[in-house]
């Protein structure tokens, strides 16, 4: 019955699941995304230097703290204008894609991105600062649907007219990257005079308008039934063999972003924080261990396996699964298509979603508002996450031991059925 079953989801849902995570959009869009990573992993640990986590009466929090504004200045030149960096990438990506240019898609989306901003005219008296001025806001997250979807249209502008051969050729002794760029005179025209008439001369509000759309989806995505939605997905095409995290990644990951930019954004500012569920809620108080929380289960094949097999595997996966990478667990045991072990891949996660965001809500843990290195152990990456809280270092180490719980009756079947074999197996050497 489950065979049947299987196979039929696989059938229904591999290929076109593939599809969409093979599609060139949304990879560009991912790989734009992820290209800006460094930035906002580095950026955003100025933000604890500013806000440290130790006594105001100690002498380096009254010298950090007098100093805050000086010190978050390059959180504020990378991670707060993220999406100006993410659609450089996002245009690169896609025109590759194309087999065209990438540089050139990077300036063509770059500058349709910076065509939908109004530029603003500063007059100080005495001071230094006039003349006309972009704001800031607008180049980060806040800006980050409206940077896609600039990005993206500039970069059909770039292929329409490529494939229609709308370009203006050069001799052949002209070097190649003048020649280049005389090719693209045709397609900046075009990018420049459409996307930025719509702003300028018909008055449009790129930033206004999609704002409005995407705030319900912005709102909705920080509840509770959706983070649980979110990880049923993730878990529930993994065990299938379909990568889940890249499929709901590459949806999810604008509105992440969004939400931790809120969230740092909040905390430059001496704010409480807004948000539950950027992406690190994820990462250090769900996937501990990696996707399906399989920390709990490599720790249990390590130490209580009776089968030879689960033991050398769980010895070998489990240095892997402390630094979140788990895919010699997911396809070892296997626990694609595997009954017995995706039960719990998909309930752990579920549970650790549901406590740590009741904890988070309840102020007993900080919210998330750095964005540590994915490859940090789970409570390292925890306290990081949340400004250098301690009490997510303990959240984390209950959930580890809450996934041990959750696997073990699931983990004692398997290991016994690979242990029958086994045995059978050497009767019949």
């Amino acid at each position: 019955m489950f065979e049947k079953f299987a196979d039929l989801l696989n059938a229904k849902l591999s290929g076109p699941m593939t599809k969409l995570g093979s599609e060139r959009h949304l990879l560009a869009v991912r790989d734009g995304i992820i290209a800006t990573l460094p930035l906002i992993i580095v950026g955003s640990f100025f933000l604890i230097v500013a806000n440290p986590p130790l006594p105001a009466s100690w002498g380096i929090s009254k010298f950090l703290t007098a100093n805050a504004a000086n010190i978050v200045l390059p959180y504020r030149m990378t991670m707060f204008i993220m999406t100006l960096y993410a659609v450089f990438g996002i245009g690169h990506s896609l025109a590759e894609s194309y087999g065209l240019d990438g540089l050139s898609g990077s300036i063509l989306a770059e500058t349709a991105y910076l065509l939908t901003i109004v530029p603003v005219n500063i007059t100080a008296k005495g001071a230094e600062l006039q003349g006309w001025a972009l704001p800031m806001a607008k180049l980060g997250s806040a800006g980050m649907f409206v940077g896609i979807i600039t990005a993206i249209i500039a970069v059909e502008i770039y292929h329409f007219m490529d494939a229609k051969n709308l370009k203006i050729k050069m001799p052949d002794a002209v070097p190649p990257a003048v020649a280049k760029s005389f090719e693209n005179l045709t397609p900046a025209a075009v990018v420049i005079l459409v996307i930025g008439g719509i702003t300028f001369w018909l008055g449009f509000d790129w930033h206004g308008f999609i704002g409005k759309l995407i705030t319900p989806l912005v709102s909705a995505s920080d509840s509770l039934g959706s983070v649980i939605l979110i990880v049923f997905l993730t878990t529930f095409f993994w065990c299938f063999g379909i990568h889940g995290a890249s499929i709901v990644g590459s949806l999810a990951r604008p509105v992440w972003l969004i939400l931790l930019e809120a969230n740092t954004t909040a905390m430059s500012n001496g704010q409480a924080l807004p948000n539950i569920a950027p992406e690190p809620f994820y990462q250090w108080f769900i996937w501990i261990g990696g996707a399906g929380c399989t920390i709990g289960l490599a720790i249990l094949m390590a130490f209580r396996s009776r089968s030879s097999y689960a033991k050398s595997l769980g010895k070998t996966a489990l240095l892997p699964c402390i630094f979140n990478i788990n895919e010699p667990i997911i396809f070892g045991t296997p626990i694609v298509l595997n009954p017995t072990l995706m039960i719990p891949f998909i309930i752990s996660p579920i549970l650790n979603a549901v406590i740590a965001y009741g904890a988070t809500a309840a102020g007993l843990v900080n919210r998330v508002s750095v964005n540590a290195p994915w490859t940090l152990p789970g409570p390292i990456g925890a306290y990081l996450a949340t400004g250098a809280d301690w009490r997510a270092i303990i959240l984390s180490i209950l959930l580890i031991a809450l996934s041990i719980v959750i696997y073990y009756p699931f983990f004692k079947m398997w290991d016994n059925e690979l242990l029958v074999e086994e045995e059978k197996n050497e009767a019949n050497a």
